[in-house]
């Protein structure tokens, strides 16, 4: 065999090697988002069992806020719901409804000093709460797998190999306008 032939083949294993590492890295890089989720749904789901608890408690105090309990609760369901769907945007206009009204219930509950002063309350508020800010960071590192994954598919010569096997593009977790804005506490104890 010539010293051509030698090339042509060490050229063409070094192709077909580089091939197989970019495909493993795709690889990597859809299931880095999977668990991402994952790490998410497994947040939403303590949550969701943790809502019913708070909001019994909160029922004993406040009998005159069954409108905010009530809020609650339906947005609990919805973001149960799209969960189950596997619908990343319908969990984020979910939770933007749910974490409107936790504000507007733990807003509320100041006016009940009885019910502030509740050692179940007190410890289901702080769960709830850790678990927003677990969720809120867990959301972060889930956009950043999506972010990941969607601009190497979408990269040279990486998209060749992406749209070969089908490889698709994740959805960013993003919340609902209507959590991004101040929650009107005058209206609250109006």
């Amino acid at each position: 065999m010539e010293v051509g032939g030698f090339i042509a083949i060490g050229v063409v294993i070094v192709v077909i090697g580089y091939l197989i590492v970019m495909y493993n890295n795709l690889v990597s890089l859809k299931h880095a988002v999977s668990q991402a989720w994952a790490n998410i749904d497994v947040l939403l789901k303590q949550r969701h069992d943790e809502l019913p608890k708070l909001v019994e408690t909160c029922k004993q105090y406040m009998k005159h806020e069954r409108e905010t309990l009530e809020q609650v609760m339906k947005a609990r369901s919805a973001v149960a719901d799209a969960r189950a769907q596997g619908n990343v945007g319908g969990v984020g206009q979910a939770e933007g409804m749910l974490r409107m009204g936790l504000g507007s219930l733990f807003a509320v509950a100041e006016a009940y000093p009885d019910l502030k002063a509740n050692e179940n309350f007190q410890h289901l508020q702080s769960r709830i709460t850790g678990l927003e800010n677990s969720i809120a960071d867990r959301r972060e590192y889930y956009n950043a797998a999506v972010n990941n994954n969607n601009v190497r598919i979408e990269q040279f010569p990486d998209v060749l190999i992406a749209n070969f096997f089908k490889f698709k593009s994740a959805e960013l977790l993003e919340f609902s306008e209507a959590e991004l804005t101040d929650v009107n506490m005058k209206s609250l104890f109006e």
